[in-house]
């Protein structure tokens, strides 16, 4: 993408904000991926000044987006999607590596550190009326990921109880 195009894509982005100022997004980012992987995950701090629910995603880079949660069962790691994310009034709500995240899946290609990818929530608020929230993520480097999230995001990972 060219130093211009990636300007007026930002611009583009800030403007969608502005005209929803209810719901920010800060430091938005995505875990890069290598060239056989199909899914991968963004994160950001979400907070909603009235209030409302993250109810979905999309994103012109994958196939399916979903809203998921990731948390230990015992000794499992499990994911599964999720029907919405609360984002209680004036808190910001993190999408983290090992909790909740937006899940990109069926990538139509790698996404390499320091590309801009699009997202575009969508936002419940309380009177039901959806709105769209774009954002420009940056993709981080695999090694850039915090201690013990290196390893993907696949459903079902066993967590070794004994490191520390």
């Amino acid at each position: 993408m060219t130093t211009a195009k990636l300007l007026v894509a930002l611009t583009l982005a800030g403007a969608s904000l502005a005209t929803f100022a209810q719901t920010t997004v800060a430091d938005p980012w995505i875990r890069g991926t290598v060239a056989q992987q199909k899914a991968t995950g963004m994160f950001a701090k979400i907070t909603s000044t009235a209030g409302a629910k993250l109810v979905g995603a999309s994103s012109p880079v994958a196939g399916i987006v979903e809203v998921h949660e990731m948390k230990m069962e015992g000794d499992r790691m499990t994911m599964a999607a999720v029907p919405a994310l609360d984002l209680p009034a004036g808190k910001a709500v993190e999408l983290k590596p090992g909790g909740y995240h937006v899940m990109l899946m069926a990538l139509k290609q790698p996404l390499k550190a320091g590309e801009k990818v699009a997202v575009t929530l969508v936002v419940e608020g309380k009177d039901g009326k959806r709105e769209n929230v774009e954002v420009q993520a940056e993709v981080r480097a695999l090694g850039n990921q915090p201690a013990g999230m290196q390893g993907g995001m696949q459903g079902g990972m066993k967590a070794d109880p004994h490191k520390h």
